[in-house]
């Protein structure tokens, strides 16, 4: 779709143009969730920056990839914590590391972030050791700071293993549901949206935040008990309490129909009045359909922007992707318009944090 087509003809519940999600911020460059991710990611022009939230013993919402440390910060190097290693059961199977809500927050504020996947961007590893661990309550502060009039970033919160940390006496609904009234960042239209696996914690907050409260979006698992949740009853069961859902890509691009290319997903989503946010979009051949593959090797660069093009001419509301600047060409090429960029930011968000 060119811009000179009417939005009049697109269905109420679409947005006005796809949108760019940098997934964790921008951690193709930068260690994930570091105020260095986030920041580049919207300079590369991600209009919406994706935590992962995860809670700390004393019930502050913490941002980590997972609640298990070890993969993405120093934990396991630190003697005084050595003692906090443990195993727990996590969907099912045992995982050995150590947890954030074994922590309190300033326990936490002592680790530093590390690269989570070096073997395929070991130049970020030059990086591991300058950023801590933020707060949701921080990102949402720097995506404010970072709007401007023309511009408004935003955040897209996914909220990790509700029913595990309700288990631990976390109940992560009613902490979300708090922090977002005391952040003043209940409304729909304000500068949080929340996303789960989890439907349930999705319903609670609907309960707790009202019909006018902020969008949440139903991610979809891309094993098979994602399955009923893609079928047109699941679909508007959905709508009942979510504006959109997320799939994966590769769910997305497999009920594609080879004549017609179109996606039923994404046809069916939009007739329940649902968006579809698709993840996750990697530039590494690795992550990348093999006909987007340049070369052999497993983590050099694909055509990372080959395959946002095939989504957004799918239909699809949003990418969410760890190289921003691939998505947002995509969309400036399908609208024939500049990527938005904000200006610089107003002031510094000091790297210890």
């Amino acid at each position: 779709m060119r811009a000179t087509e009417s939005l009049a003809t697109r269905p109420a519940t679409r947005l006005p143009r796809p949108v760019v999600i940098g997934h964790r911020g921008a951690p193709a460059y930068r260690p994930e969730h570091t105020v260095a991710s986030y920041e580049l990611a919207i300079d590369l022009g991600a209009e919406l920056i994706e935590p992962d939230v995860v809670i700390s013993r004393d019930g502050v919402l913490v941002v980590r990839h997972e609640s298990e440390l070890s993969w993405s910060t120093d934990v396991s190097g630190r003697p005084e914590f050595a003692y906090r290693r443990t195993t727990k059961e996590i969907d099912g199977a045992p995982c050995t590391g150590w947890f954030a809500e074994d922590f309190t927050l300033d326990e936490l504020r002592t680790l530093r972030a590390v690269e989570r996947m070096p073997e395929y961007r070991p130049m970020n590893a030059a990086y591991d050791g300058r950023f801590g661990i933020l707060t949701l309550a921080e990102v949402v502060e720097l995506a404010r700071t970072r709007s401007t009039e023309q511009r408004q970033i935003r955040v897209l919160a996914e909220l990790k293993h509700p029913e595990w940390a309700a288990e631990l006496g976390l109940p992560m609904a009613e902490l979300v549901a708090d922090e977002l009234t005391r952040l003043g960042a209940t409304e729909e239209q304000g500068p949080v949206m929340l996303q789960s696996f989890d439907a349930a914690v999705l319903r609670d907050l609907r309960a707790r935040l009202g019909e006018r409260g902020p969008q949440l979006v139903q991610l979809v698992d891309d094993l098979p008990a994602g399955d009923a949740m893609v079928t047109p009853a699941g679909l508007r069961e959905i709508s009942t309490y979510a504006q959109g859902i997320a799939p994966s890509v590769e769910r997305v691009l497999r009920g594609v129909h080879p004549a017609r290319g179109t996606s039923r997903l994404v046809a069916e989503a939009h007739r329940a009045a649902l968006t579809v946010f698709t993840w996750t979009l990697r530039a590494e051949n690795a992550f990348l359909p093999e006909h987007l593959r340049i070369g052999t090797t497993p983590d050099a660069q694909g055509d990372a922007i080959g395959i946002a093009r095939e989504l957004l001419a799918l239909g699809v509301d949003g990418l969410i992707t760890d190289s921003p600047e691939h998505a947002a060409q995509a969309v400036s090429e399908l609208y024939d318009i500049a990527v938005l960029r904000t200006a610089p930011r107003p002031r510094a968000v000091p790297l210890s944090r």
